[in-house]
């Protein structure tokens, strides 16, 4: 039996630029496209030296996977789907990427279990499943103070008693966004 060909992706900038990542169909699995990439590392500075990030949902990892050949410290990688987490291992593997920790589990476990800080912070959840709100009410508490949270969701996101959308685009039907906490709720 001939082995499935995997899809790739490629990184836009940095250490790792140019560079493809393979990954297998799998349900609701969205990279996120590359101009929308390029415009939210424009946003976040390019160069993300020193920064801790979080990419839930990781999917294929690719914005995970762009931080980190963007100077980040260190990215913390959840992703449910076992096919797609052991695609990124092989990616974490062929890019030696030490600073990524990629864990096969639940979002919402992670948040549960996990005390980390983070200065960034990637949601791109399934769509038309509820998780973007469940997700937000929990992201807090994981976040530095003068942290952000990227955010690609169906729908525009408006400011609300936790969030304030400070960046906001869209591709097709995608929605991205930069948001962070108010500044009365630090």
């Amino acid at each position: 039996m001939a082995e499935k060909k995997l899809n790739t992706v490629r990184i836009n900038a940095g250490e790792w630029r140019s560079r493809l990542l393979k990954f297998p169909d799998a349900q609701g699995l969205r990279p996120t496209p590359e101009r929308v990439r390029q415009t939210v590392f424009n946003w976040l500075g390019q160069d993300l030296t020193g920064k801790k990030c979080l990419d839930l949902f990781a999917g294929t990892g690719v914005i995970g996977f762009e931080a980190l050949s963007r100077n980040a410290q260190s990215v913390v990688l959840v992703e449910k789907t076992t096919a797609v987490y052991r695609a990124m291992l092989d990616n974490q593997s062929t890019l030696k990427a030490d600073a990524a920790q990629v864990l096969n589990m639940d979002a919402m476990v992670f948040l549960d279990k996990n005390q980390q800080l983070f200065d960034v912070i990637f949601v791109d959840p399934p769509y038309h499943q509820g998780w973007l709100n469940k997700v937000l009410a929990q992201l807090p508490k994981h976040l530095n103070t003068q942290g952000v949270v990227y955010v690609e969701a169906e729908y525009a996101l408006a400011d609300d008693d936790t969030w304030q959308v400070f960046k906001q685009s869209k591709a097709g039907n995608v929605f991205y966004h930069l948001i962070k906490l108010r500044d009365d709720t630090n």
